[in-house]
């Protein structure tokens, strides 16, 4: 016997029973239709292998976990503008000018024999230049322009480092007032120091980082209209 055979008996036994007691004869055959229908499905009640309703549920919630986590207002986010160098202004006013010493200490050794640079500053009005001495050397850079007496009005010296930071200068030995201009590494001048007054010991600072110094003579920057934040170009 079929299991559609036992289901069958058991409605017609379930139909005869109500029948005796008063009757739903009806509502029990459609009932018993609907059962029948559900038994006459191969594999109605079996589970399928790939389509379980946790699995269903999951696959629908996928669409919903990525709804809730979207923000249609977010805003989007911009990109940092890069951080500006750090260049100090000179001041309005020029500093009083600064002169020559009057005597100036014996030179023990001579000028060190040192190559030279073309430095422009295109920024400037005329394009201005200096030929500069390079001391690239901790020799070089200790000795400067000690003991110097003289130097040409377009000349200067060039220091140089193979990484910037602060940076600060004396006057020692030093008998020429100078300008000193700290330079980064993008060739950006980042701050000037005007008319430093000669044999004296105190620091004067960059301000900012600096990979080069270029010292010329005092009153030269402001003359030629170089100032903080105008490029400078080094050939040689």
């Amino acid at each position: 016997m079929t299991r559609h055979d036992s289901m069958a008996g058991a409605l017609t036994a379930v139909v005869t029973t109500i029948e005796r007691y008063g009757g739903m004869a009806q509502l029990v055959t459609c009932i018993g239709l609907v059962l029948l229908a559900g038994c006459d499905r191969p594999g109605a009640n079996a589970s399928a292998p790939n389509a379980s309703s946790e699995d269903s549920t999951a696959v629908r919630a996928e669409p919903l976990k990525a709804a809730a986590s979207a923000k249609p207002n977010a805003i989007p986010q911009r990109a940092q503008p890069a951080k500006p160098p750090c260049v100090r202004p000179m001041a309005p006013q020029p500093p009083p000018s600064a002169s020559p010493a009057l005597e100036c200490p014996a030179d023990p050794t001579g000028n060190l024999n040192l190559p030279t640079a073309q430095v422009t500053f295109p920024d400037a009005p005329g394009a201005p230049r200096v030929i500069a001495e390079l001391a690239q050397s901790d020799a070089a850079r200790q000795r400067g322009l000690m003991y110097r007496t003289q130097l040409d009005a377009d000349a200067g010296m060039l220091f140089s480092w193979s990484s910037q930071q602060p940076r600060s200068f004396w006057m020692k030995n030093t008998c020429l007032p100078l300008d000193m201009l700290f330079i980064d590494e993008s060739g950006v001048i980042v701050s000037v120091q005007e008319q430093v007054p000669t044999l004296n010991l105190a620091p004067r600072n960059s301000g900012c980082p600096a990979q080069h110094v270029l010292e010329v003579n005092a009153g030269w920057t402001r003359e030629h209209g170089v100032e903080p934040g105008q490029k400078v170009e080094i050939q040689g």
